[in-house]
C-alpha cells in the first residue's frame, strides 16, 4: 500500500518531466493557427533523388495533441469535386511552413461536418473575422496595362440612334 502512494507521488513530477520535454521539441515558427484557419501547408516531397515544394491550401477541420511533443493538424480542401483532407505533423521536418490566409469563426474544435456541407452552406455558417496578430497574403497584384479602361456607353451617349429593321 505504500508503494502505491510512492509511485502516485513521483507520477506528478514525472508528468511535469513530460510536459516540459514535449514543448522543448516544439518548433518555434509556426503561426497559431486554431480551427476555422484557411491556411497555405508547404511540405517536402522526395522524388527518388529529388526534393520539391508541394503546397496544400485548406481549411483546419481539427487539431490535436495538444501538449503533446507531435501536435497535428487536418486541413481540408476540395479539388475538382472531390474533398481532400491530409493530417500534417506540425513539428516534422517535412513541413516546410504553414501561411496563414484567414480566419473563420468555428463555434467547434472539431468541424467535420463540414464534410457533409455544400460551400454554400458553409459560407454562412462560418463567418470571416480579422485576426488580431496575423497577416493574411496579400494576392499577387497583376501588372498594370498601359490601356485606359473603356467604359460601356448607353444608346442616349451614342450620336447614332439605334434603328430596328422590321423584315
Amino acid at each position: 500500500m505504500f508503494g502505491l502512494f510512492f509511485f502516485l507521488g513521483n507520477a506528478t513530477d514525472m508528468n511535469q518531466k513530460l510536459i516540459a520535454f514535449n514543448l522543448s521539441q516544439r518548433r518555434t515558427n509556426l503561426p497559431p493557427v486554431r480551427t476555422g484557419d484557411v491556411v497555405r501547408v508547404t511540405r517536402k516531397i522526395k522524388e527518388g533523388a529529388k526534393e520539391r515544394l508541394q503546397v496544400f491550401e485548406g481549411m483546419i477541420i481539427a487539431k490535436k495533441g495538444g501538449q503533446s511533443a507531435s501536435p497535428t493538424i487536418t486541413v481540408r480542401k476540395v479539388s475538382f469535386g472531390v474533398g481532400v483532407e491530409i493530417i500534417f505533423p506540425l513539428n516534422s521536418p517535412q513541413v516546410e511552413k504553414i501561411d496563414f490566409v484567414k480566419r473563420t469563426k468555428a463555434g467547434r474544435s472539431k468541424i467535420y461536418y463540414v464534410r457533409h456541407k455544400s460551400a454554400k452552406v458553409l459560407s454562412r455558417k462560418l463567418k470571416e473575422i480579422p485576426a488580431k496578430g496575423m497577416v493574411p497574403e496579400k494576392p499577387s497584384a497583376k501588372k498594370a496595362t498601359s490601356q485606359p479602361k473603356t467604359t460601356k456607353k448607353t444608346e442616349a451617349e451614342t450620336s447614332e440612334p439605334k434603328t430596328t429593321s422590321k423584315n
